[in-house]
């Protein structure tokens, strides 16, 4: 009587520990699943951030054959339409459409802003409303003893590619012109031109946070 107890209790105690043992090994093959899951998903949102930076590249390079009017030629029609002084001008798409225009930003002698949009085949200018901007006097401070205009330090910088951006850096101690080109092979590169001379340099830092790109690859 107490030996069938004894077996009994221990056939219990075996059937506990191996159902233990299961839950257990199952919980593992659930780990592992869960692992290999996230591991998939990782991989496939890589691809896909891939396949994102590639589709941009594509669209940049849409941008630029689409546009017979160079970067000199937009902020030159801006200024025809709008005086004042050029800041900014960069070819890019039109409120979220799918059409290419150049948008000049000037800054008219009352301090008033306006977005001057320049057609990229033409040069005609297609519109242009006011902004508002909080850096007005920081702008008129930088460009105060400048002799580069934003329409010259677009030529200058068009010797090393398609200038697709011309904005005017006010920050920090190095205040320049700032110019993104393409080359015709797709490359593209920012440089910094400066505001008395005009000599063009490439952008040291946009350099360094590429290497660092690839240092992290």
């Amino acid at each position: 009587m107490k030996r069938n107890i004894v077996i009994a209790a221990v056939t219990a105690a075996a059937l506990i520990g191996g159902g233990t043992a299961t839950a257990l090994a199952t919980t593992g093959d659930d780990t592992g699943s869960a692992r290999q899951t996230a591991d998939t998903r990782l991989s496939g949102d890589d691809v896909r951030d891939d396949q994102d930076g590639a589709d941009d590249r594509d669209d940049d390079a849409a941008r630029v054959s689409s546009s017979d009017v160079t970067a000199p030629e937009a902020i030159a029609s801006a200024l025809k339409h709008t005086s004042g002084t050029a800041v900014s001008a960069e070819l890019d798409d039109e409120d979220d459409s799918a059409k290419v225009v150049w948008k000049v930003d000037v800054l008219s002698g009352d301090n008033t802003w306006h977005s001057v949009s320049v057609d990229p085949s033409s040069g005609k200018v297609l519109g242009s409303h006011a902004d508002d901007e909080d850096d007005t006097a920081q702008v008129r401070a930088t460009l105060k003893g400048s002799s580069v205009t934003a329409e010259e330090a677009a030529k200058a910088a068009a010797d090393k590619g398609v200038v697709t951006s011309v904005d005017l850096d006010e920050d920090g101690k190095n205040k320049s012109w700032e110019a993104e080109t393409r080359t015709s092979g797709g490359a593209e590169q920012d440089w910094k031109i400066d505001l008395k001379t005009g000599k063009v340099t490439a952008d040291r830092s946009d350099a360094q946070d590429d290497a660092a790109a690839d240092d992290q690859d």
